[in-house]
């Protein structure tokens, strides 16, 4: 995500990934925790009543200082359901190009 600084206000950029974002939504942003309300959602500088999944776009949040906000960071619905830390995960991992040989215990 990238930031810009818009009277006083800090904007988040980037993509709506699952669920929506509306005004007056409270979100949580990680990894920090820092909560805060949604005042607008623009895309290509128009007011929207709402984003969906696929949607690339910034929205006015309420008393945050750009500094307390990085590229990296993910926001989610804080009344509904916070991003949480994961226990565990499992993942698929493709190597396309090692210089060495990979065998089992590497």
């Amino acid at each position: 995500k990238q930031w810009y600084q818009r009277r006083v206000r800090a904007v988040p950029v980037g993509r709506v990934e699952t669920g929506v974002i509306k005004p007056g939504m409270i979100v949580c942003f990680g990894p920090t925790g820092l909560t805060t309300e949604v005042k607008s959602v623009e895309m290509h500088h128009e007011s929207m009543a709402e984003a969906v999944p696929g949607d690339n776009v910034g929205f006015n949040i309420k008393n945050v200082d750009v500094k307390e906000i990085k590229r990296g960071f993910f926001s989610s619905d804080a009344k509904i359901d916070p991003a949480t830390e994961a226990l565990t995960f499992e993942a698929q991992v493709i190597i396309t190009n090692h210089p060495g040989k990979i065998s089992a215990g590497y």
